[in-house]
């Protein structure tokens, strides 16, 4: 049900000990959709809706598979370039569903936004380090294993899923430390944004450009605190984790250079790290599973939890 092609079982096992080369996999055929044709889909709804804090937007959907098993685990953090004037977690219903249908329990997360009273920096980061968290209150009554928790994010989120992988690297005396964060077996980001301070420099405007990373994260001062020292995944690393960054081609919002020159970065650190480019898909077919790039998605999870 959940099997990993033998390609890139191969290629997983090898990013403990050896650089990160990037695969290009020839998938996908059609036009790269937007995100309003991906919503325009009917969708199925997450079994339910449980909130992890005391603000409206503080809460996860949990999709649950069939059976009575200790069931893995996929957190899912939605993308929209942290913005509160774009779409949530219905980003994530697609592949919520499918993945739910192979037997994972998919924990999808909302959290306030740039917009949202209590959003940027420190709220957005709370909250997603707070709804993680939460998966200790929900694990009994849900049957979920612990041990077996992956973090995957898209676009904005694939930068808070690797964030959020990092926890327990980050300074004691930064707001965003906690004691003892759930720890994860690894991170699938899809099409993220890694590394906010090269794509507040070079990346596309598509997300508003500067001033949406100095939203998120604070202006840089001149003898102020590093915004990006808590805040950026490349500032945190070693992460110690599995790391499988993973983009598409032809992404006009998250080109591929970013997720490569992450997982370099990561692999050079000693992290077991790898940049997974998937020939014609664009920014959104990494969460359609109705696109050919699919299974690649699915066989990263396969590799982190089976």
């Amino acid at each position: 049900m959940r099997l990993m092609t033998a390609a890139l079982a191969g290629l997983l096992a090898s990013t403990a000990c050896a650089p990160s080369p990037t695969l290009i996999a020839p998938v996908e055929t059609r036009t790269p959709i937007t995100f309003s044709q991906l919503l325009a889909r009917p969708r199925a709804t997450a079994d339910q809706r449980i909130a992890y804090g005391a603000d409206a937007l503080q809460f996860g959907e949990l999709w649950l598979p069939r059976g009575r098993g200790r069931h893995p685990v996929i957190v899912l953090i939605h993308g929209g370039c942290w913005r509160a004037d774009l779409p949530g977690t219905e980003l994530m219903d697609y592949m919520a569903a499918d993945l739910r249908d192979r037997g994972y329990a998919v924990w999808n997360l909302e959290y306030r936004r740039i917009g949202h009273p209590g959003g940027g920096y420190p709220g957005t980061f709370q909250d997603i380090a707070a709804g993680l968290d939460h998966l200790r209150t929900i694990a009994p009554q849900n049957r979920l294993d612990l041990r077996r928790v992956a973090v995957s994010g898209h676009s904005a989120g694939g930068h808070l899923a690797l964030w959020v992988a990092a926890r327990d690297r980050l300074p004691a005396d930064s707001p965003l430390h906690v004691a003892a964060p759930l720890s994860v077996r690894g991170v699938v980001s899809l099409a993220g944004i890694a590394d906010l301070d090269a794509y507040r420099r070079t990346g596309p405007d598509a997300c508003g450009g500067p001033s949406t990373i100095d939203g998120l994260v604070g202006v840089q001062q001149p003898g102020g605190r590093d915004v990006f020292a808590d805040t950026s995944p490349p500032a945190l690393l070693p992460l110690g984790d599995r790391q499988i960054v993973i983009s598409g081609a032809l992404d006009p919002i998250v080109p591929p250079r970013f997720g490569e020159d992450y997982a370099a970065a990561a692999a050079a650190r000693g992290d077991p790290a790898q940049s997974v480019v998937l020939e014609g898909a664009g920014h959104f077919e990494v969460i359609d599973p109705t696109s050919a790039a699919w299974p690649r998605v699915v066989s990263a999870f396969a590799g982190l939890l089976d």
